[in-house]
């Protein structure tokens, strides 16, 4: 097979998507969800990918990772990969650059997947049919009614892991954290796994006394009790607690990754592919926590991540987060559904996924 396919576009564009309501973890407010589209073209063929950050980040793939990119050979994902990298040497890899990255990196997969006429999870390998989901949200600004109607709506999913959020207001209120999280265990079937977000939002202290009236709560996962970046005080938590400690979302390159799995920071190492740079970093990523012997866990954007999801060994489950399962059906046409608590792979040439010919009356 021989195909000349080199870049002739990249399309950026920016959706705002509102929440129904002010929404709250333990450390954050918003109303709203940014998504950050952008479209590749090269031999007659379109991929797609997204991230969820800024209209900072289209400015960039606008500019910069455009011009790294147009005229390369589509095929060469390693070669774009490595000069959008480059490009951005004095802006600063983590972050917005990490997130810009990302979405071209996802629209470079998908393109070179439908030029090849093979679904993404052929392309990538694939290590299961099935990809497992949790429920994840439970926000802190969510009353108990509201609370157990989201643990109904998984359930009924067939789903048998829910995650909610703690460490309200940078853990001001323990007492309402551990109300809802009794609230959770008295609501769901026995065998469902519970599990907590903090969102970094508890000292190392109150992470320790919490963390284990969560362990005599039966919780099972315990996301971020202390920020992220203390690998240090993680490592002494997982030493105390039989929760399993979990963290990693923020990765945006394999030396971070292997900092916090040799740091000894977690059981469970979180990747989102829309935060490390696409799903070229995020293979070597869960590379490196299968060489730890840790399973990995993929940080939201469910619908991006099922097909990459399902290539690696280690998996554990993807979260299925309660405001991008909401967004992704308005942005795209072919995100996949919940079904028996898995999501399906699409048997369509790449990621199987387009623009929704209205997301533009979605978005506001």
């Amino acid at each position: 097979m021989n195909i000349d396919a080199p870049i002739t576009a990249v399309s950026p564009a920016v959706y705002r998507f509102p929440t129904p309501h002010p929404e709250s973890d333990g450390t954050l407010t918003w109303d709203a969800t940014t998504a950050v589209t952008v479209e590749v073209s090269a031999g007659g063929m379109t991929g797609l990918g997204w991230t969820y950050s800024s209209d900072a980040a289209r400015s960039l793939i606008a500019g910069e990772l455009t011009e790294a990119v147009r005229g390369r050979d589509a095929f060469d994902i390693s070669g774009a990969w490595e000069a959008m990298v480059r490009a951005c040497r004095n802006l600063g890899r983590p972050g917005v650059v990490s997130y810009a990255i990302a979405a071209v990196d996802i629209a470079l997969w998908d393109l070179k997947a439908k030029l090849l006429d093979l679904p993404l999870h052929r392309l990538f390998g694939k290590a299961r049919d099935t990809v497992p989901v949790y429920g994840s949200g439970g926000f802190t600004s969510m009353d108990d009614d509201a609370l157990r109607r989201q643990l109904d709506d998984w359930l009924a999913a067939g789903i048998n892991a829910v995650k909610i959020k703690i460490g309200e207001d940078w853990g001001a209120n323990p007492l309402r954290d551990l109300h809802r999280v009794a609230l959770v265990n008295a609501h769901v079937p026995d065998g469902t796994t519970i599990m907590v977000d903090a969102n970094g939002g508890y000292t190392p202290g109150q992470a320790r006394r919490l963390g284990a009236v969560l362990d005599s709560l039966g919780v099972m996962w315990l996301e971020e009790p202390v920020s992220s970046d203390d690998l240090t005080n993680l490592a002494r938590l997982r030493q105390v607690l039989r929760c399993d400690i979990a963290a990693g979302e923020y990765a945006d390159s394999i030396h971070y990754v292997e900092r916090m799995c040799a740091a000894g920071a977690v059981d469970c190492l979180q990747i989102d592919v829309t935060r490390c740079a696409g799903y070229t970093e995020w293979l070597r990523c869960a590379a490196i926590a299968g060489s730890h012997g840790l399973q990995v866990s993929a940080h939201c954007a469910p619908a991006l991540h099922a097909c990459v999801a399902a290539s690696i060994p280690n998996l554990r489950h993807v979260e299925w987060f309660a405001d991008h399962a909401r967004l992704e059906p308005l942005l795209v046409i072919g995100a996949p559904p919940v079904d028996a608590g898995v999501m399906r792979l699409s048997d369509q040439p790449g990621h199987g996924m387009v623009l929704h010919p209205d997301v533009d009356q979605h978005a506001k």
